[in-house]
């Protein structure tokens, strides 16, 4: 793993992997197959793209959409990494030269959509030395999903023809019900499973329901216009609606395009690339949009209308903070939408699946219950604590002890063997005498009736918050019925506490939750991330590259807070990789050194180290007291080391590795690029144990 840690650092610019990452890696290097759930923006890209670098030979990518190829590889090239993609749009000298190339082992990684592949693989893709095949938005193998694509259910023969290298199937969205397709239809090889965490806290959620259009439309306008600038997606039900809003922003200033499938493919490419490059913040959109955008810094998602089931609706929203930083999801919906999607429900050869997962949509809709609870209950994880960034959390409606309702509701799944559906769970709770009721034999069963002191709509009210809450699930592929989950066994047999949302005959309407607004004085903090930003527009434009390819909005916070102003310490920004210091440091440097001339002088971010260092403070916990990360607060005391200041480098790094730095120092008198030191070392010198031995050597120098 020291190899993929190297990478990591030296490639990406990060020091630590995320949550599952470096397991996943390690599985991979292994040449054991895995299956890789993890929310959108949670890192799944790095999972095959380490392992690929670490490989001899070329990763095969199969991703399905154009766009998502050509985002991956630009992000890629422009960390120093070759890589490639190869599909039908390329001119046919371009698709030569990816060939050759291929051939050649030139590339570490080469994208393909799976229509692509087998052709290829008659003719020169059986000469490209592939060392692993990574299968993107695997959840399109599943007829049970939303997103349903034929030719993935043919990637199972590539085993046909690479036997012995690892493949991982890779996706931000799959239920209990697609996970088992992936598996079984991929022709993968007992896969390690890694399920992530579906929880994306950055995101706020909010649902606004039958609100009329006209109000609607204001909503929307004052929304845009106190998130001006900020790249978002309005998803709309129809082609025509996509249409409509776009006219109204436009005719009240909002820079805005809509994208829809009846567009010419020059036009949607068009729409999609002036998005992307931040020439066009707002986009009026059918779902046809936006699976294939990878751009990290889109703030916001409104749904115009209820989406057609959670899967796809928790895709949609995640299509905003990629990089990390707060950002909002907004959801209208009418009793029209939900009568449109019906129809469509009824007209589809899976009239069954799509009518419960629309039920299910509008649950979450309705819920009474913490937003993300909802949400995450649905992908089968349970969150113990509500989220406070939900308008239900932030407008919690009253609650009741729910544990005596819930048990008896638990106890009348169990006692039919998980074999029974919600509407018939309320006749069996009522003591209804119902046909369904004597053919099961329900009415022998000791719960039989133990619920008739409640109504079918308060049952109806409770048990959809049991499945919002995680207690029970319904089972899809087997017949809808319902399934109490471990969190539901330990409210039925432990007594756990469990608390419902009052009924009170119809839903509370709550009282719509502001964001208060900015104070118009920008910190200091904010004026320098502007002016990073506009360099890096600059950047962009010159290149021809999106913005967020040079840098995460992210990065770019994280420079304005830290304010690094030598090579070392923005190698120190997360994001930053020894080819982007390489491309761009100078520049981005430039500027912050510009900027710190022009504000008041305040204690420095090394002075405030230092202070935290004469209390006695390890490195580790002036890192978290300050937000910092641990390599930054390591640079800091060598800074102030360099500088006369009484700190004790010794502490932190051991004399016999400072011995072995020396020597090669002594042969390269740099102390400057920590890079060829760590690759030197091989990577078993932490960057911040070279920086720190490399201050001792060079002060040690000036006093010679």
């Amino acid at each position: 793993m020291e190899s993929a840690r190297k990478q990591l650092k030296t490639i990406f610019g990060y020091s630590t992997f995320r949550p599952q990452q470096e397991e996943i890696i390690r599985t991979t290097l292994e040449k054991e197959d895995t299956i890789v759930l993890m929310p959108t923006g949670g890192g799944k890209s790095i999972c095959y793209q380490i392992p690929a670098l670490v490989f001899d030979g070329t990763t095969l990518v199969i991703s399905p959409l154009i766009s998502l190829m050509k985002d991956q590889v630009e992000g890629l090239r422009s960390n120093g990494v070759e890589a490639a993609f190869f599909n039908s749009s390329q001119p046919e000298s371009e698709r030569a030269e990816v060939i050759q190339q291929a051939k050649s082992g030139t590339y570490k990684l080469l994208y393909m959509a799976p229509e692509t592949v087998f052709p290829a693989l008659d003719s020169w893709l059986s000469m490209v030395p592939v060392s692993m095949v990574a299968i993107d938005e695997a959840h399109c193998v599943s007829m049970w999903g939303h997103d349903f694509r034929p030719e993935y259910t043919q990637l199972h023969l590539l085993r046909n023809y690479w036997k012995d290298i690892p493949f991982s199937a890779l996706t931000a969205t799959a239920d209990k019900a697609t996970r088992k397709e992936i598996e079984n239809k991929l022709g993968l090889k007992n896969p390690h499973v890694f399920l992530s965490s579906f929880d994306r806290p950055n995101i706020s959620l909010e649902v606004r329901g039958n609100i009329p259009k006209k109000k609607k439309q204001e909503e929307i306008l004052d929304f845009l216009e106190e998130h001006e600038g900020q790249s978002g997606i309005i998803y709309c039900l129809s082609r025509k609606e996509t249409e409509d809003i776009n006219n109204f922003l436009l005719q009240n200033g909002i820079p805005s395009s809509h994208y829809h499938a009846g567009l010419s493919n020059t036009e949607r490419s068009r729409i999609q690339e002036d998005f992307i490059h931040d020439r066009t913040p707002v986009i009026t959109a059918t779902i046809a949009f936006g699976m294939g955008i990878d751009k990290s810094n889109v703030r916001w998602v409104i749904h115009n209308n209820l989406p057609k089931n959670l899967e796809g609706y928790y895709q949609e929203i995640g299509r905003a903070g990629r990089d990390g930083l707060a950002s909002k999801a907004v959801l209208y919906y009418t009793m029209r939408d939900v009568k449109l999607l019906a129809d469509f429900a009824r007209d589809s050869s899976q009239k069954e699946v799509l009518t419960e997962k629309l039920n299910r949509m509008l649950h979450y809709a309705e819920s009474q219950t913490c937003r993300r609870k909802t949400l995450l209950s649905y992908f089968s994880e349970n969150l113990e604590e509500n989220c406070g960034n939900c308008d239900v959390c932030l407008n919690p409606p009253s609650f009741i002890d729910g544990k005596v309702i819930a048990q008896k509701a638990l106890s009348g799944i169990k006692r039919t063997h998980e074999q029974i559906g919600l509407h018939l769970l309320i006749q069996l709770l009522r003591g209804a005498k119902t046909a369904d009721i004597y053919t099961n034999g329900y009415q022998n069963l000791k719960t039989y009736g133990a619920g008739r002191d409640l109504s079918n709509e308060e049952w109806l009210f409770y048990l959809i918050q049991l499945l919002n809450q995680g207690a029970i699930e319904i089972a899809y592929d087997e017949n809808f019925h319902l399934k109490t989950t471990p969190f539901g066994d330990k409210i039925l047999f432990e007594g756990q506490d469990f608390l419902l949302a009052k009924f009170s005959g119809s839903s509370k309407k709550r009282t719509e939750t502001k964001t208060p607004s900015s104070s118009k004085s920008a910190s200091p903090e904010e004026e320098l991330f502007q002016k990073l930003r506009q360099l890096r527009r600059i950047i962009s434009k010159e290149e021809e590259v999106p913005a967020y390819i040079i840098f995460s909005d992210a990065a770019l916070k994280e420079m304005a807070s830290q304010r690094p102003v030598t090579k070392n310490d923005f190698l120190d920004i997360p994001g930053v990789g020894h080819q982007k210091m390489m491309n761009y440091g100078d520049e981005f440097i430039t500027v912050i050194r510009e900027f710190e001339k022009t504000i008041k002088p305040e204690v420095s971010t090394y002075e405030k180290t230092y202070e935290l260092y004469k209390e006695g403070l390890l490195p580790e916990e002036i890192a978290t007291i300050r937000k910092l990360n641990k390599e930054t607060v390591y640079s800091h005391l060598a800074k102030l080391y360099l500088e006369g200041t009484q700190v004790d480098l010794l502490r932190y790094v051991e004399t016999s590795l400072v011995d072995r730095v020396r020597e090669f120092y002594e042969r390269t008198k740099d102390s400057v690029s920590l890079k060829p030191y760590f690759e030197h070392f091989n990577g078993e010198i932490p960057y911040y144990q070279i920086r720190l031995a490399l201050s001792l050597l060079e002060k040690e120098s000036a006093e010679l």
